[in-house]
């Protein structure tokens, strides 16, 4: 995926002067080391230079990380560290930062060998928070030379997603649906994410689509498109406007990029783009989403940051979707009960129109959307892709700015059950522990919008983690709590 960055982190000791420095440097090698021997050297740097009390050191660690290409950065506690001149060094480096520390390896050489850095991660979060400087702290942040190496790959998609997003700029083409309320979205906190917003009219995309007509790239997508759909290809007669659609919205990517290097789109689908366009864009949106570019269905822009976010974190294709339809009893009880330990309030159908990429789909083909073609002739609604989307595990998560400009953000990991759907577009049985709790008392209560974002897989700890980097209040910071943890709002007498 060329839509993302790569991280490399790169990590620097520091030592306080009253402390042997060699102990931070020697703690730092067999870091490097432990790191090396389980992960490999891509992901990290190791900086050369030890910050001793020194803000000129700060100064020129923060200088050779850049020049070797580090847009991440550990700070590493070898001992007690000097909390100004670190505190310094993650305000100039001005990237994604974590913090950890050694813990002391011998009751032999606890003289001379004692580094204290347990109690120099107190004072680094303190200095940090009294000039508002931020950086990932883990749940138990001293360790090893290998438990530090776990945290600091525990960080590598939390630092690449992180960067990520000062470089993203979201493409939006229209206004959203009328009636779609859910998908208002201030842009203020955007900005405070360093995201760029380009908003255009869907005027704009309909005459760069016309002006695509007839280019030459078109028939070698086409193939592509038809090596992807196989036996699915059951629309062969829209796929060349679907591909001239995909090359202009590539195109556009390209050259509206600016001074961002990532981007992601928010697109208007309907009511007029079928219409005007003879098409739906569902396929092509599912074929970029697989490309690393999230493109967000009804112009839901934080659909798409959030969907964006899972990209960076998963390095893998995500899907955007309806929190749609409950579990029919009768599927419940034959498919479902006895097979899995689920309540039937676990249940769920996530659904769109067509626009999760076929590598996430257990089979799939290509149709027309059923819903719109109910007011409209069917010729003009071709090109979902549809299918069950594949058993295994997931993440249903969002990012979401509520009206009054606030950050919020819910995660819930789950399932996608091996039950088949017997229903139409890209849709799952899904499962999450709780999930009737969670419907109530987090989706319907804190008012999140009908779509949630899904990665595929179990991503709730490094999502948690990048949700309360970028702001979001704890008490804001939502999950499937158990049964045993009640929601504020819930009646315990229910």
């Amino acid at each position: 995926m060329n839509n993302i960055p790569k991280a490399k982190i790169g990590i620097v000791a520091v030592s306080r002067d009253c402390f042997p420095e060699s102990l931070s440097v020697n703690r730092r090698k067999a870091l490097v080391a432990a790191y090396a021997a389980k992960y490999g050297m891509d992901d990290i740097y190791e900086c050369p230079i030890c910050i001793v009390e020194s803000e000129v050191q700060a100064v020129q660690a923060a200088k050779d990380l850049k020049e070797q290409g580090c847009n991440a950065l550990c700070v590493y506690l070898g001992n007690f560290g000097p909390e100004i001149s670190e505190t310094l060094l993650v305000q100039i480096f001005d990237g994604p930062a974590m913090i950890c520390a050694a813990a002391e390896e011998s009751q032999g050489d606890l003289m001379d060998g004692r580094g204290d850095a347990y109690c120099g991660v107190l004072n680094a979060s303190y200095a940090m928070k009294l000039r508002n400087v931020k950086a990932y702290i883990p749940e138990y942040p001293v360790g090893t030379a290998e438990e530090c190496a776990d945290m600091i790959h525990e960080f590598v998609p939390m630092a690449r997603a992180l960067a990520a997003l000062k470089s993203l700029k979201i493409i939006s083409f229209g206004p959203r649906p009328s009636n779609f309320l859910a998908c208002n979205a201030p842009i203020k906190q955007l900005y405070n994410l360093g995201v760029e917003i380009e908003e255009n009219s869907e005027l704009d995309l309909f005459e760069a689509f016309k002006n695509h007509a007839g280019d030459e790239r078109i028939p070698a997508k086409v193939k592509e498109m038809e090596a992807e759909l196989g036996a699915g290809n059951k629309k062969p007669e829209v796929l060349e406007r679907l591909a001239q659609y995909e090359l202009t919205l590539l195109d556009w990517v390209e050259a509206h990029k600016g001074c961002k290097e990532y981007v992601a789109i928010a697109g208007k689908c309907w009511p007029a783009f079928q219409t005007q366009f003879g098409f739906v864009p569902c396929y092509v949106n599912s074929r970029l989403t697989g490309m690393g570019i999230p493109v967000s269905c009804e112009v839901d822009i934080y659909g798409a940051l959030s969907e964006f976010i899972g990209t960076c974190v998963t390095q893998d294709a995500v899907t955007l979707l309806d929190i749609n339809n409950s579990v029919p009893a009768d599927m419940y009880k034959e498919a479902i009960e006895g097979k899995y330990n689920y309540t039937h309030k676990d249940t769920f159908m996530g659904f769109h129109c067509g626009n999760t990429c076929s590598s996430k789909l257990a089979f799939c083909e290509m149709r027309y959307q059923k819903i719109m073609a109910r007011n409209l002739p069917e010729e003009v609604t071709q090109g979902t892709l549809e299918g069950d989307i594949a058993p295994g595990e997931i993440t249903f998560y969002r990012l979401q700015s509520t009206a009054d400009c606030k950050l919020r953000a819910y995660i819930a990991e789950g399932e996608v059950l091996n039950v088949a759907t017997k229903s139409f577009g890209a849709i799952g049985v899904f499962a999450i522990p709780e999930m009737g709790r969670f419907y109530r008392h987090v989706l319907i209560e804190k008012n999140y919008p009908h779509h949630g974002a899904v990665a595929f897989g179990h991503y709730g700890k490094t999502l948690f983690e990048i949700f309360k980097f970028l702001g979001v209040p704890v008490e804001d910071l939502n999950y499937n709590q158990p049964k045993s943890l009640p929601y504020p709002t819930e009646n315990p007498w229910a």
